[in-house]
């Protein structure tokens, strides 16, 4: 069922487009004076010059679209209000080398990335600690007992939160700016590319496929060091589409390698996870 829709995805966001056009130009017929609404999309001119050229409201509106699966914005804060994954992550640690985790990774939301809870339980062969972030704040615990995470803990954490792809899914709930950043080739594929802006001014430039419309990479800028996040094995979770692995860069070196073994939306989550208490 997946791969029919895979295959629809062109047809259908013409279709879009094209439907964009015909509303558009109704509404300038019967509100020529009238000014556009703000939080309106501005309507293309034909369907293939707004593949070409589309602005950048429309490339993510048509990108969480594709999330959501045909469902759409509607549908991916319904299906993502909580959620749950299971896996296995490879991080940088103190001394330099990668070491693997298996994580657990519990997310309530109502809608806005800055009011999010999540708890991330992280167990490594000499240790086992999670890792809250709740009220705005990051917390730590190990062995029922809150500690301070460290800086470069904390700080790889928060980045996880603020430079990630709900940051373009819930732009508009978070009241980011966008940006078109213009239209790149790279290995043979072509990417729009879209700046997101939060309200605290922290930037993430997203590449987007020109032919699928999912977000292939991310990059972000952080106490001076450039990150580069890449997205793979896109699959088809419970209604929406989910990269089962990525891949973190620091410059041209390899810090963070995440795969998903399992998710789940939509589950009650005990409040109570997000506790220091």
């Amino acid at each position: 069922m997946f791969l029919r829709f895979k295959s629809l995805i062109p047809v259908i966001l013409l279709t879009i487009l094209s439907g964009l056009v015909v509303v558009g130009q109704e509404a300038a017929d019967k509100t020529a004076e009238k000014k556009t609404e703000p939080n309106t999309l501005a309507p293309l001119v034909t369907s293939k010059n707004g593949l070409k050229n589309p602005t950048a409201e429309q490339l993510i509106e048509t990108t969480i679209f594709v999330y959501g699966l045909g469902g759409g914005r509607a549908s991916l804060n319904q299906i993502r209000k909580t959620a749950f994954e299971r896996g296995k992550v490879s991080v940088v640690n103190a001394e330099g080398k990668m070491e693997q985790a298996n994580y657990q990774r519990w997310i309530a939301s109502d809608g806005t990335s800055n009011k999010r809870k999540i708890r991330l339980d992280q167990e490594f062969p000499t240790a086992r600690y999670s890792l809250v972030f709740s009220d705005d704040k990051i917390f730590g615990i190990f062995n029922d007992s809150v500690f301070t995470p460290r800086e470069d803990a904390s700080r790889a954490f928060q980045n996880q939160i603020v430079y990630g792809l709900d940051t373009l899914l819930r732009y508009k709930e978070n009241g980011s700016k966008l940006e078109l950043g213009g239209r790149e080739k790279m290995m043979g594929v072509d990417f729009f590319l879209v700046d997101v802006t939060d309200t605290q001014n922290r930037k993430t430039r997203f590449y987007i496929s020109a032919k699928t419309f999912r977000v292939m990479m991310l990059d972000y800028e952080d106490a001076g060091i450039k990150y580069r996040r890449k997205f793979y094995d896109y699959n088809a979770a419970q209604g929406t589409l989910v990269a089962y692995r990525s891949v973190l860069y620091a410059g041209d070196k390899i810090v963070e390698e995440t795969e998903i073994g399992t998710v789940t939306y939509g589950q009650k989550i005990d409040d109570g996870m997000f506790s220091a208490g």
